[in-house]
């Protein structure tokens, strides 16, 4: 096998050995994948002004989110069927990511219950809401995994229906008959039959509720006193409807590109959200982060820290949970050494002064 340096040798493994359905269905965007693709080329674009002879010897990468110390700002991001890249799904990939210091996000598509998850880490577990139509159904998911021990919920604000993916609807994506949805608070039969277009498609037609309001998500926040974390966000004005009914923390996501075709990239977003609601609350973000550099990046535009998606899947579809240490790894390592040729000797001295131009970040 070639040598893995990076997570996009991770992706060319985890290309050859997944079926092609598989693959389609974690790499692919909505639409023309046109933001899939300028969500990675957004923070490629930032160009860096480092800092020199500050003394960078020691250092540390550590930060806080929602009061939790992780080992670098960087949380795995919730994501669906993970079972599909490697056995262990997502506990394999909640393990490695507790080996390494930070917060796995589960969603709610996953294949083995909260509860399991939640012991399989020895850190912090987040998870990822869908609001289905039942929502006395969604009312007792939520009671449950904050008996299950979650300490924060990101509700998924950006999905009132599913994006059109043509990877899915090319390879009538399907569920494995043996799969188990046990997190889901609604029949799951549609996922697993196999039809002339996408099961997910089909089953979030009749499944997701399109009529949530910012009222809702006030509702959902005195139904528990785990933090809720809105994921979804790409507007200042939407943030600050986030802060103000509720919400602890923001994610500035556009879904990885799998949503709104042409919505804007993330790193885009970013300054604009920070600059409204960074003093009232924590800002992450996620789509495209790639390389340590992205991390940096990322908390220089006033992010608190990011959620890493897709190269976890790249990793426990190459190697299991083993892979997902190694992305994992190569992540932490590189931000460390971007901090040091930067000259950052902690992540607060990551600022804006670093970054060249930042009020011009677009094409």
């Amino acid at each position: 096998m070639t040598k893995l340096l990076n997570v996009h040798d991770y992706q060319k493994q985890a290309a050859k050995k997944l079926a092609p359905m598989t693959y389609g269905y974690y790499a692919s965007g909505a639409n023309s994948q046109i933001t899939l693709r300028e969500n990675e080329q957004a923070w490629q674009d930032i160009r860096l002004r480092p800092r020199t002879f500050v003394g960078v010897a020691n250092r540390s990468s550590t930060t806080k989110v929602l009061g939790e110390r992780i080992s670098f700002p960087a949380m795995a991001a919730p994501m669906a069927f993970q079972q599909l890249a490697d056995p262990t799904g997502e506990l394999g990939v909640a393990e490695a990511t507790g080996e390494a210091g930070t917060i796995y996000c589960l969603s709610t598509l996953s294949n083995y219950p909260v509860e399991k998850v939640v012991k399989a880490t020895n850190k912090p577990v987040w998870f990822q809401l869908y609001v289905v139509t039942d929502r006395e159904a969604t009312m007792s998911l939520i009671d449950r995994v904050t008996e299950a021990g979650c300490t924060g919920i990101i509700v998924t604000v950006d999905t009132p229906e599913l994006g059109f993916r043509e990877a899915d609807e090319r390879h009538e994506f399907v569920l494995p008959k043996h799969f188990s949805f046990p997190n889901l608070p609604q029949d799951s039969t549609t996922l697993r039959e196999q039809k002339s277009q996408s099961a997910l498609s089909r089953f979030a037609k009749y499944s997701l509720d399109g009529s949530l309001t910012w009222k809702d998500f006030e509702h959902f926040a005195k139904r528990t006193n785990v933090p809720l974390i809105a994921k979804g966000i790409l507007r200042a004005d939407d943030a600050q409807k986030a802060v103000d009914h509720g919400a602890k923390a923001v994610i500035v996501s556009n879904h990885g590109g799998r949503q709104l075709d042409t919505s804007i990239p993330t790193a885009w977003a970013l300054p604009e959200i920070v600059s409204q609601v960074g003093s009232q609350t924590e800002v992450y973000v996620d789509g495209g982060i790639r390389r340590g550099s992205d991390i940096l990046k990322a908390l220089a535009l006033g992010a608190t820290a990011v959620l890493v998606g897709r190269p976890l899947l790249w990793g426990l579809s190459t190697n299991g949970s083993d892979g997902c240490r190694h992305i994992l790894e190569i992540l932490k390592t590189e931000f460390d050494l971007a901090m040091a040729l930067s000259g950052c000797r902690s992540v607060k001295e990551i600022t804006p002064d670093l970054l060249w131009k930042p009020n011009k970040l677009q094409y």
